[in-house]
């Protein structure tokens, strides 16, 4: 589920970044190729890593890596999900990257202004001579950035305030131990030996439907007839 989650938001990343120029146009086709290329890329980084050091990849590693990849190209998004590390680096970098490897071309086709030669990227500025021009978009880049971090710390504490006066941010440490029974009466996973097993039936010929066979399984498990559900 968790994988086909992520495919899913990839899709649907695409036609996000595709649509963003509001036009079938080059800017469109390119924003949709560098979404699946950096998102690939991101992915295969990632998965890299988790084997070098853990050993092996993992589903959840593989999942950070396509959103990691994804916000890094789409330096707007936002927080949603408090996960720092795919969203504000990730934004950020996205955004200094921008403003660094600006193609001049790109730029001319994005902004469609007379004096698009004012936002080139600072690597093509550096080379081209016009290095005013590049340190300008550069600048351009961490000002946004400045000014989206700002904006997002000062609105999201005002919001937390205001939802303060009225519930409280936080539960008690004796609620958060207790979990979501807590809250909605029922837990959202049913974990080993603190939820759902199914008991032995017609068509399972491994288990035994005498509990007392199984040492290994705790004692809160008792017998049931074929197919029938134990809720622990």
């Amino acid at each position: 589920m968790t994988l086909a989650g992520a495919g899913l938001l990839w899709m649907g990343w695409t036609g996000f970044n595709g649509g963003s120029p509001y036009a079938a146009s080059t800017d469109a086709s390119l924003a949709a190729l560098n979404t699946h290329v950096c998102a690939a890329t991101s992915l295969l980084t990632w998965l890299a890593l988790d084997t070098v050091f853990f050993g092996k990849p993992s589903v959840i590693s593989a999942v950070q890596g396509i959103i990691t990849g994804l916000v890094c190209i789409t330096p707007a998004a936002d927080d949603t999900m408090g996960m720092f590390h795919t969203h504000a680096i990730a934004g950020t970098l996205g955004g200094i990257l921008a403003g660094f490897f600006a193609v001049p071309k790109l730029s001319r086709l994005f902004y469609m202004v007379p004096d698009w030669q004012k936002y080139i990227g600072l690597a093509y500025g550096l080379q081209s001579g016009q290095t005013s021009a590049g340190f300008r978009q550069m600048g351009a880049q961490l000002v946004g950035i400045f000014f989206i971090a700002s904006l997002n710390i000062v609105t999201t504490s005002l919001i937390c305030m205001f939802i303060k006066l009225i519930v409280p941010l936080r539960m008690s440490e004796e609620e958060l131990g207790i979990g979501d029974e807590e809250v909605h009466g029922e837990q959202a996973y049913a974990l080993w030996a603190d939820g759902l097993r199914f008991e032995n039936s017609k068509n399972n010929s491994v288990f035994d439907a005498r509990a007392d066979d199984h040492h290994d399984f705790p004692s809160s498990f008792v017998t049931k007839t074929p197919t029938e559900l134990e809720m622990i």
